[in-house]
Order: structure tokens, then sequence, then C-alpha cells
């Protein structure tokens, strides 16, 4: 089997309602949706958020990552077994358009491509995306077979009654973790942390994300004023450009550290982990370059003794929650789940299933091959804006 044919298209996917955090506010959301043909006709389907504010990407970056790429490598290879399959998903590289841009750049494409290709090869070898692992050297010791997972409950900073209901929703339908989202310019955090404490109850674990919104300088006392609330981690408290820092400030914090938008390649978990900046990985699907990617950084935190957490980002659709839901089933030692919000917050489904979680944030693991879910094309005609075609 081999690649004959990807589309990439640039879709705009509204969502229910606007979702704000230190870094950012939207209330849609531009997504890259990938397809890939096999020569014997199979699709298969990726996706990748580009957010200028985590890998500096962008749709039009990615756009012409895709233009300019040669991809008569990827034509050429030729894939018969699992092993194969992951082999052409690790030569899948995109090279930055200047020399000024990170190594993670196109990390979000590299996702939506190399979803695809996974999709459309495990779909032909009739085989679950989750069983991947198993030819992955690095994670394959990782791996376990749930039939279930729990996700955490997330909540941003929203008029006090939204977040009195979502604290009551997530508490009365049985959630045992809970996200909440801080630093927001003019959200007073510690009303925030004492109304959603009161409302989810003394025993679910809470923790706290900054998403770049501290310093150095204030730090400890930002975290000294929450800590009353029970909180159990902080992510991403600096900047990227501060987040050596940690070295230093991380012992005195009394909690765990968990770094995201300073996690998004293999060099950045290398550099954390010899730093010594932080004592878990949030890993995220399209920031972390595709599912590959975030199986060695999985692994790579397991033999530091590094805690890891598979986190999602705003307005991912079934696509990449079906992607996550694989990993969370099939990979061992994480803290904690996010994602599958697609029925509370996605307008516009791409799947023809239901990727939301049930009440508590149970979900079951997905058996069928491939990514398991099937693609609206009505839908993806409705929010495609543009596409670009690679005849391979």
């Amino acid at each position: 089997m081999r690649i004959v044919e990807l589309i990439c298209r640039h879709v705009l996917i509204p969502l229910k309602r606007e979702v704000s955090h230190a870094s950012f506010s939207r209330s849609s959301t531009d997504s890259l949706v990938v397809s890939c043909r096999l020569d014997d006709g199979t699709v298969g389907w990726g996706e990748g958020l580009p957010r200028e504010y985590v890998t500096g990407e962008s749709i039009e970056t990615a756009f012409r990552q895709f233009q300019v790429h040669d991809w008569t490598a990827v034509g050429e290879q030729e894939f018969k077994t699992p092993a194969e399959l992951v082999r052409c998903s690790e030569a899948l590289v995109f090279p930055p358009l200047d020399a000024q841009q990170p190594d993670d750049f196109g990390n979000a494409l590299k996702c939506a491509v190399e979803l695809a290709m996974l999709d459309a090869g495990c779909r032909s070898l009739r085989l679950p995306l989750a069983d991947l692992i198993e030819s992955v050297p690095e994670a394959a010791a990782m791996r376990v077979r749930r039939r279930k997972v729990q996700y955490s409950a997330a909540i941003t900073s929203q008029h006090p009654r939204k977040v009195r209901l979502h604290s009551w929703y997530f508490r009365l339908t049985g959630f045992r973790q809970c996200k909440v989202k801080v630093g927001v310019t003019g959200v007073d955090d510690v009303t925030l942390l004492r109304q959603v404490r009161k409302h989810i109850g003394s025993k679910m674990r809470l923790r706290i994300d900054a998403n770049e919104a501290w310093t150095p300088e204030n730090l400890r006392e930002k975290v000294a004023e929450l800590k009353p609330f029970g909180i159990e981690s902080v992510e991403q408290p600096l900047p990227q450009a501060d987040v050596a820092r940690l070295a230093e400030l991380r012992p005195q914090l009394g909690i765990p550290v968990i770094l995201d938008e300073s996690l998004c390649s293999l060099g950045d978990a290398k550099r954390a982990i010899e730093g010594g900046w932080c004592d878990q990985f949030n890993i995220r699907l399209s920031k972390c370059g595709g599912y590959v990617n975030s199986l060695k950084l999985a692994a790579m935190a397991r033999a530091a003794g590094v805690g890891f957490q598979l986190g999602a980002q705003v307005g991912e659709t079934g696509i990449l929650s079906a992607a996550g839901r694989h990993f969370a089933c099939s990979v061992d030692g994480w803290t904690s789940i996010e994602g599958s919000f697609d029925w509370f917050l996605i307008r516009e489904p791409l799947t023809k299933q239901n990727m939301t979680f049930w009440l508590g944030g149970w979900a079951k693991s997905i058996d069928r091959p491939g990514l398991g879910v099937d693609i609206s094309s009505e839908a993806i005609r409705r929010v495609t804006r543009r596409e670009e075609r690679a005849v391979l």
C-alpha cells in the first residue's frame, strides 16, 4: 500500500460559546482537516489546530508548508505492516519556512497529515489506531487495554452563574477531576477558585492552568493565594521565554508544575528534563506533532520519572477526540485526560459518531479500524474555506 493523494482543508468550526483563557479568546476555531487516499481506495482523516501563541503556526503558514513540501518521498514509501506504517509517519518532516522558526514549527500540519495517513493505513490493515503503540519501540512497554476512561472537567473564567452551574453539573454527574483556567485579565482568581471549590465539593481533584499569565516575580505569590483551595498542580505558569526560571522557583511552590505551551517537541522535553523545569508534561496531539511523537513524549516522561497528562485544544472536533481516545485507552501512566467536549462546544460536528464523553466524563474505547469514526462529507463541505491537493 502507498499514499496517492492528500487534501489539506482550512475549516472554520463555530463554537457554541466563547472560550477564554489568559492567552486567547475564541468563539470559533480555524483548523486543518486532511484526507489521505491510498492506492487501494481507502481514505483516512486527520486534524490539526495551528496556534500562533503556542508553536507560532497559523493557517497561512500551514498551507505554505503543505504547498512547498516535496511529497515525492512520501508517495514512494510502501507499507504492509503496522511497523512500516509507523516508519512512514516518522519520515514525515515539515522544515520551518525560515531559520528563525522553532523546531516544532509545522506540528499542527504534521499532526493532521500523520493522523490521516495512520487512519487510512490502519483502516486498510484492519487495525485500531490504539494498536500502533506496539510498533513504537520507545512506548511499547506502556501498552494497556482499557475498555473505558474518565475525562477531566474544565472550567474557564466566565460569568459567576455559569461557573456555579458547571461546577454543580460536574459534581452531580460524578466527575473526579477538574481544571480551572486562571490568570485572565479582569478576573479575581481567588474569588473564582473559592466559588469552584465550594460547588464541586472537597473531594474532587482540582488543578489550575495559568496559560503563561504570571511572571517569575509574582509566581510564588499567585500560587500561595490559591493553594488553600486544594489545588494539586499548576500548568504553564510562566511564558515560554521565562520557563527556565522554573528550575529555581519550582521547589518553592509546594505543588507540581506542568509544562504545556513550552512542551511541544522531543527537544523541548529533553531540555525540560535536563533543566528540572517541571514535574509533568501536558501532551496534546496537535501541538506535539501527532500521534507517534506523543507516544514518544509519554515514554520519555516515564523514563525520566516525569508525569504526563493527555491534553486537548479548544475546538477539537471528533477526529482529534477519537485519536485522543485511542491514546488514553492504550497508554499507561497518565495522570489525567482532557478533551471529547464535542457536543458541549462544537456547533458543526464533523464525525457521524458523537465523541462526547458521557455523564461523569466516562467514555468507551474504540475498537473499529483506524480512528474508528466516519466523516460527514456534508459537514466538511459546509465548513471548508479553502483546500490544497497533493497528488503523489
